[in-house]
């Protein structure tokens, strides 16, 4: 029997397992993924993940600019592809390119639809505090993550989660998913289920002035989202005129007016909203992570005065 012909179109780490199970399903025919891009603190021009993974595995590999308004899906009309399969590729398919395949395009996504539908489930999952979520396989259709589910795994979020730890976990989800849900979907043994109308929330893209440290918010909720933001954009405030990342902290007890020293015994503590946020890893502009301690050698607050910013800078961005 034909293995059924799939393409494939996703970024970064996360759909790797992702493509894996499609070649374990199908013969991926191609790859579709982000042009390279410069990442991380040097800027220098990278490929993603996924394009690392097919090129490794010697699959053919398209990196169209966008899809909109060009010849994409003819093109992917002569891949003649049974299914599309997308996982976190990065850009919204266009009517032309969902009506391609015969079959469709399905979607592995990281939530449980319909909460957290759009660009950042991870993140605001964590940030809001939800204790369970999971990936979706769900039929794509013009609405963002509006279409109906096929099948669906859970995923716990512990206390300690950060947006890639959970990640990691959850695109290894998504492969054990499509490996069982994808065969069954081929034979037409899956029946695609509508989202509820009830619970739908939207993960808006992240931006960097999400990571801002508002001492007037609760600790509680400032610990989430700074496990929700990292590795990206981070956590981080402006300490006497100067951009401080915090890569580590935990909820307090202590009380104050927001944003004052309360001590520097075990780490930093900061009056809150409600309660403290006791900064334990810091990293100041322009220098290497360190544990507070190290850091409050070269850098002393004394309990009692208010050296953080209230607001961020103007355009919400880091300096």
């Amino acid at each position: 029997m034909d293995r059924p012909r799939i393409v494939f179109m996703g970024t970064p780490a996360l759909a790797v397992p992702s493509l894996e199970a499609c070649r374990g399903v199908g013969e991926v025919v191609a790859v579709v993924t982000q042009p390279d891009r410069p990442r991380d603190r040097g800027q220098a021009v990278q490929a993603s993940a996924v394009k690392l993974a097919a090129e490794a595995a010697g699959l053919t590999v398209l990196q169209p600019a966008r899809l909109k308004g060009t010849d994409f899906a003819k093109a992917l009309l002569g891949l003649r592809p049974e299914v599309v399969v997308v996982t976190a590729y990065g850009r919204i398919l266009p009517p032309d390119v969902l009506a391609a395949p015969p079959r469709g395009c399905l979607n592995v996504h990281a939530s449980l639809l319909p909460r957290w539908r759009g660009a950042a489930p991870i993140q605001w999952a964590i940030a809001e505090g939800d204790t369970e979520t999971g990936v979706c396989l769900m039929q794509m259709e013009a609405g963002l993550d509006t279409g109906p589910v096929l099948a669906l795994l859970r995923e716990p979020i512990t206390r300690d989660d950060t947006a890639l730890s959970l990640g990691a976990r959850l695109g290894q989800k998504g492969g054990e998913l499509l490996k069982e849900a994808l065969p069954r979907f081929l034979s037409g043994a899956l029946q695609p289920v509508p989202q509820a109308p009830d619970g739908v929330t939207l993960a808006r893209v992240v931006k960097k002035r999400d990571g801002w440290l508002d001492f007037a918010t609760s600790a509680t909720a400032l610990e989430r989202r700074l496990r929700a933001f990292t590795p990206w954009p981070g956590a981080w405030t402006v300490l006497q005129g100067r951009v401080l990342k915090v890569h580590r902290a935990r909820v307090g007890q202590g009380e104050g007016p927001p944003g004052t020293v309360l001590g520097t015994d075990g780490g930093l503590e900061v009056a809150c909203g409600e309660g403290s946020l006791v900064l334990l890893e810091v990293q100041a502009e322009g220098r290497r992570r360190l544990e507070v301690e190290d850091f409050l050698r070269g850098h002393p607050l004394l309990p009692g005065t208010r050296p953080f910013q209230d607001r961020p800078p103007e355009d919400g961005q880091p300096p």
